[in-house]
This record gives structure tokens, sequence and C-alpha cells, in this order.
């Protein structure tokens, strides 16, 4: 995988590199370079959190991952990583941790709690990467499944209160005359509204709905809302 594999309405990927050593972050970020991956350095937790209270919300708004050095002066590794799992981020931005032996049993009890990986000093420069990659590949499926949810609650919300009634009977596998007599309205109202439903959704049949609802959450939750 490359950036360039990604789908490119996602944004440009980018890797995140915390760690306190110029020269390991300068080391990562050519080796980025060298797979046409672009990357941003922090000398600190710190550092990086402040960078992230900087960015607009919801974020990451691109593929992304975070490559976090365990043992730094300030804020280890570990509470970086604590704090982003309090603010929900650790699916979407993908942590990967750099980590020395003696640190092992913590990186993997991180891993445990939704780390992405750990990877051992001194470490195989392209496993390194491919893990990263990986990683990426990762934030991007979870970006993706977030906008199309997105996108399923903004037709939801166009639509009109005898539609998303339409809607939920439509679902449950009922015909339009059953539909039209449950809501005491004419077979001709619920093919004009079923109609609607289906180009608000962007589907064109019930079974095809009904797995767009039930992927976002079912039809007595998104779709009842």
């Amino acid at each position: 995988m490359s950036s360039a594999s990604l789908d490119p309405s996602l944004g440009i990927p980018v890797v995140h590199l915390v760690d306190d050593e110029d020269v390991v972050r300068d080391a990562l970020a050519w080796l980025l370079r060298s797979r046409r991956l672009l990357s941003e350095g922090y000398a600190s937790g710190e550092a990086f959190e402040a960078w992230l209270d900087r960015r607009p919300q919801p974020w990451p708004d691109s593929p992304a991952c975070l490559v976090l050095d365990m043992r730094m002066p300030g804020a280890s590794g570990l509470q970086v990583f604590e704090r982003l799992i309090a603010r929900g981020l650790v699916d979407a931005l993908p942590v990967i941790f750099l980590t020395g032996h003696g640190d092992v049993p913590t990186a993997v009890s991180a891993v445990k709690r939704g780390a992405f990986d750990f990877v051992e000093k001194p470490f195989s420069n392209n496993a390194l990467v491919d893990r990263i990659e990986q990683a990426l590949e990762h934030s991007a499926e979870v970006l993706a499944r977030t906008r199309a949810a997105s996108g399923v609650d903004r037709a939801l919300a166009e639509l009109t209160d005898r539609e998303r009634d339409v809607m939920r009977l439509v679902v449950e596998g009922r015909p339009n005359k059953l539909i039209a007599d449950a809501l005491a309205i004419s077979v001709r109202t619920v093919e004009v509204h079923r109609a609607r439903v289906f180009d608000k959704m962007n589907v064109k049949s019930a079974v095809e709905l009904a797995n767009l609802l039930r992927e976002r959450g079912g039809p007595g939750g998104s779709a009842g809302g």
C-alpha cells in the first residue's frame, strides 16, 4: 500500500510521529517519504496534544496514524494513549508504540486496550512501515464508515414524518396494501411516499433499504429517531 492506493476522497494520509529524539523522528520521516507517505513530528506528547487541541472537530478528517514512543520526558506514551482513549480517537487514529524491551509487557497491555501494535527498538524499517501502512488502511476504513453513516443520518433527516412511517413498514416487508391499511391512506399515496423514501435514501429496493438501516443501527434506532 501507499498513499496513492487509498481512496483520494478521504484526503491525504498523514503519519504523526511523537518521539523526544530528533534523530529518530528525522529517520522515520525520511523512511516514510521513501514510501511516499507524509508525516508530522512532535518532540513530546504534550506538543502533540497541544496540536490536537487546535484541530477542528471531528478529527481526524483524513486517514492518520500515530507512531508513539513509549518512554519520553514529561507525558509518557502510555499517558498520551490513555488520553486518546478518553477522546475516543484510537479507532480512527491507530496507535503504534515504539518500545524498548523492558516496556514490552506494558505495550502488550496497551494493545489489548486498543492500540494497533507495538514495535521494539531497534526495529526493522520495512516491517515498521508495513504496519504503518496497515494502520492507515484501518483509519481509512473507519473514516469511510463514519462518513457513510453521516450520509445516512442526513438522508434520514430529510424524510417527512409520513415518509418515516411508510419506511418503517416497508422495512418490515409489508406490501403497499397493508401499509395503506395500517396508516389509513390510499395505496397510491403509499406508492408516492415509498418512491420518495427510496430516492432520498438512494436505494432501489426494500432489501437494500433494510440493509442500509441495519448497518446504521436498525429501523428502530436511527430510522425511528
